[in-house]
């Protein structure tokens, strides 16, 4: 495992000869998100950005929306030397995701969207405006403890704390410049060109996810061409960490399919 750098942009990189997964993380999130996950993808090269203003990555001044978090990532794969890759994503990734494979349709092979965002609702962009600003005012210790309550679910609360946990420390440890960068550019996110889309699709919803909910990810099905449905019972928002397992087994069987 190595470190690729662009600019202040930290992107972790299997290496390896194999086709190349990028797995986009969401917001709160950063590369540890799909730590779950990289076992099962042994033989694929896995490139795991911070994006800009997470994780380890700087904010990066300039490049506003989440169109700017999009172009870093082509920025990132011309450093690699990649031409094509697998795409995968959580949450605001998933739009992210949706972004490249519509206005870059050459580099993508497919796509594996968990916790997929058609477009956030009008009052979710307004509760992102105001968790923006509260990023800001009081920092990430509140914003942290009521997401970890409210995105998962409560069967993955008391069946494993661990998850409670991860998912608080996600939060804690963001920049609140970064954090608040984030929430505006979702807050302001058009959905994706979805008629553009034509790679394999695989949309994967958790059953009582409370942000993403079910319903939104039967739309987005509905309007990507070929795309197919995976609802995990039981499940919350943080799907690759709520249900690890299954989460890889779908999307190994997804990559592996695609590559056919």
């Amino acid at each position: 495992m190595a470190d690729l750098r662009l600019g202040g942009m930290v992107t972790e990189d299997s290496g390896g000869s194999g086709p190349a997964v990028v797995l986009i993380h969401g917001l709160g999130g950063d590369s540890n998100s799909f730590a779950p996950l990289m076992e099962a993808l042994d033989g694929y090269r896995v490139l795991r950005p911070d994006l800009p203003g997470a994780g380890r990555s700087a904010l990066r001044p300039g490049r506003p929306g989440l169109n700017g978090l999009a172009a870093a990532i082509r920025d990132t794969l011309r450093l690699a030397g990649i031409e094509r890759a697998h795409f995968a994503g959580h949450s605001m990734g998933t739009l992210i995701c949706q972004y490249l494979a519509a206005e870059s349709p050459g580099i993508v092979l497919s796509l594996a969207l968990f916790g997929p965002i058609l477009e956030p609702l009008p009052a979710a962009r307004q509760a992102l405006r105001e968790r923006a600003e509260a990023a800001r005012r009081t920092g990430m210790a509140g914003i942290a403890d009521a997401v970890s309550q409210a995105s998962l679910a409560a069967a993955s609360r008391e069946t494993n704390p661990v998850t409670e946990a991860f998912v608080r420390e996600s939060l804690m440890r963001q920049s609140p410049a970064g954090y608040a960068a984030h929430c505006l550019a979702l807050a302001t996110a058009p959905a994706a060109d979805h008629g553009a889309i034509g790679c394999p699709t695989l949309l994967i919803a958790g059953e009582k996810d409370p942000v993403a909910p079910v319903a939104m990810a039967e739309a987005l099905r509905g309007r990507i061409s070929g795309a197919g449905l995976e609802v995990l019972p039981g499940v919350g928002h943080w799907i690759p960490i709520e249900m690890p397992r299954r989460s890889a087994e779908l999307l190994r069987a997804h990559l592996d399919k695609s590559a056919l």
